[in-house]
């Protein structure tokens, strides 16, 4: 009798270890998605580019490069640092909304990248190039909004203008967090959470939901409620939000304050924060 009993247990023991530690097993578990390199750029549609542009600049981000159809400028890059951009492009048509397009992430790896969000039941694009030179896919999230990828390929555009085009006045040198509207925020925060393997993170601001990047959790997203008539936020790092304010001033530029953080507003009313940052 305890022969039998000795050989169920057995035969439980390798049944539950070949369901648990066996290929297929294995295979129902989520696929670990690779960690990303940090915020590439964010993507804004503006009312004018031209003023845009000037506004940017005097904020001492240089235009790397630019394109156009024809005579007709499309888009407008505009370097943070060698890793981060900031994307305008004009309004074509009167039915575009002005504001906050898309936030896209840098990958390493980005084919992995690609598999890994599949095996997780996401539906992105396949992986191919960009007319910068850059491999790149997109993909919808929460409410359909556009997430994009990105991976900094050799000969591209953005290579290309590393070390050029940093302006020794720039204003800060590194985006720090960008904000992202939803409708159903807690829907929001459960798929970078739970899907794109986001990390709670210390808040820039008070309230809202704060979410670092895998891997460089000191970069975040801020997904915050949906409002009509609310403007697009980007947060920059600072060292010291005196000498930020003096130099805001000294170009002529309306600064808020808070405890924490300084505010101003593009042409369009977007609002550009400053916050300081051990990063930086």
């Amino acid at each position: 009798m305890k022969a039998f009993k000795r050989l169920v247990a057995d035969l439980l023991y390798s049944l539950l270890a070949a369901i648990f530690f066996s290929p297929i097993g294995a295979a129902q578990q989520p696929a670990q998605a690779p960690e990303l390199a940090g915020i590439a750029h964010a993507a804004i549609r503006v009312a004018d580019l031209a003023k845009s542009r000037a506004f940017y600049e005097k904020l001492g981000f240089e235009e790397a490069f630019s394109m156009s159809q024809g005579a007709t400028p499309t888009e407008a890059f505009l370097k943070i640092n060698d890793r981060q951009f900031i994307e305008l492009y004009p309004q074509s048509q009167p039915s575009q909304q002005i504001g906050f397009m898309h936030v896209c992430f840098e990958s390493a790896d980005i084919e992995s990248l690609n598999r890994a969000y599949i095996a997780r039941g996401l539906s992105p694009t396949a992986v191919r190039k960009a007319g910068a030179g850059n491999l790149l896919f997109t993909m919808a999230g929460p409410e359909q909004q556009n997430i994009e990828y990105t991976q900094y390929m050799p000969g591209s555009k953005h290579t290309n203008d590393r070390g050029m085009h940093l302006g020794p006045n720039r204003i800060s040198q590194q985006i720090v967090a960008v904000g992202i509207e939803t409708q159903d925020p807690a829907a929001a925060r459960i798929f970078y959470e739970q899907k794109l393997d986001f990390v709670p993170a210390s808040a820039l601001e008070p309230e809202q939901d704060w979410l670092g990047l895998p891997g460089q959790p000191q970069q975040r997203v801020e997904i915050v409620q949906h409002a009509p008539g609310s403007e697009f936020q980007l947060f920059f790092g600072v060292s010291d939000l005196r000498r930020t304010a003096a130099q805001l001033k000294a170009l002529g530029i309306a600064v808020q304050k808070r405890k924490s953080t300084l505010s101003i507003q593009d042409p369009d009313g977007n609002r550009i924060i400053f916050a300081i940052v051990k990063t930086e």
